[in-house]
């Protein structure tokens, strides 16, 4: 095996939400493997500690000053190498919680914010001929495990995904998405405060016993960017523990009578 193929040293990635847990596991492991790294986030602070060769400024709930702050950056630096489209943001709600604002909301920072983010980019990688972009989905774009706005958005990337695969890929711009379930990020902490055994209700329902941690996405996203994903494009990869293979708490419940 050609381990070179597995890295991506040399290349530039941009990486939005780069400040939050996932971004900044992404961050380290795209370091590791050797990329150069653009952080994007909303706001300076949140960018600080990371190793990065630059950075792009943005609030991804903007669409129009998302694309102006990117098509500043492509101006200056042309088309980084590859994207890792991961910022995001939900409110856990529940079909009764919803209302047109918070509709408008989260389908601005879930998917017309990264159409936004990564239109001018794919413009600028098929007009080089290469590229390769990542979308970070969720499981919730594939079943409904509530956050309606949310997996509607969700959903919304992996069809966008397969649009730029499909009308991009004669360009040789790819196109993929990962579709994490729960990870442990920091976010858990203040849950775990508040209720020590919250878990107990979460980890039943996944295969492996446990959720997935940040670097695990990443390094799912670090593949999809190298050369040894060349030939794969278009595709949805869950990286959830199990959790899409089949309904663990179903079958212990239901068959083993737990």
């Amino acid at each position: 095996m050609n381990s070179a193929l597995f890295g991506v040293d040399g290349k530039t990635v941009l990486i939005s939400g780069a400040g939050g847990g996932i971004g900044r596991a992404m961050v380290q492991t795209f370091r590791e493997a050797g990329a150069n790294v653009i952080g994007a986030d909303r706001d300076e602070s949140l960018l600080e500690g990371l190793d990065l060769a630059g950075q792009v400024l943005f609030d991804q709930a903007n669409p129009k000053a998302t694309r102006a702050s990117i098509e500043r950056y492509l101006a200056a630096h042309g088309a980084p190498d590859a994207v890792v489209a991961n910022a995001g943001f939900t409110r856990a709600e529940l079909l009764e919680q919803l209302d047109d604002d918070v509709w408008a909301d989260e389908m601005a920072i879930n998917l017309g914010g990264a159409y936004a983010l990564t239109d001018p980019i794919i413009a600028a990688m098929a007009a080089r001929g290469s590229g390769s972009l990542v979308f970070i989905s969720s499981v919730n774009g594939l079943s409904h495990y509530g956050n309606p706005a949310y997996a509607a958005a969700k959903a919304g990337l992996i069809a966008y995904s397969k649009a730029i695969a499909v009308e991009r890929g004669r360009h040789g711009v790819r196109a993929n998405v990962i579709c994490p379930g729960s990870v442990r990020t920091p976010a858990w902490d203040h849950r775990l405060v508040n209720d020590p055994s919250v878990l107990d209700n979460v980890l039943p329902h996944y295969p492996l016993g446990r959720m997935v941690v940040p670097a695990e996405v990443a390094n799912a996203a670090v593949f999809f960017c190298s050369d040894a994903s060349s030939g794969i494009t278009g595709t949805v990869l869950p990286v959830d523990a199990g959790l899409m293979a089949g309904n663990l708490r179903f079958v212990d419940d239901v068959l083993r009578g737990k």
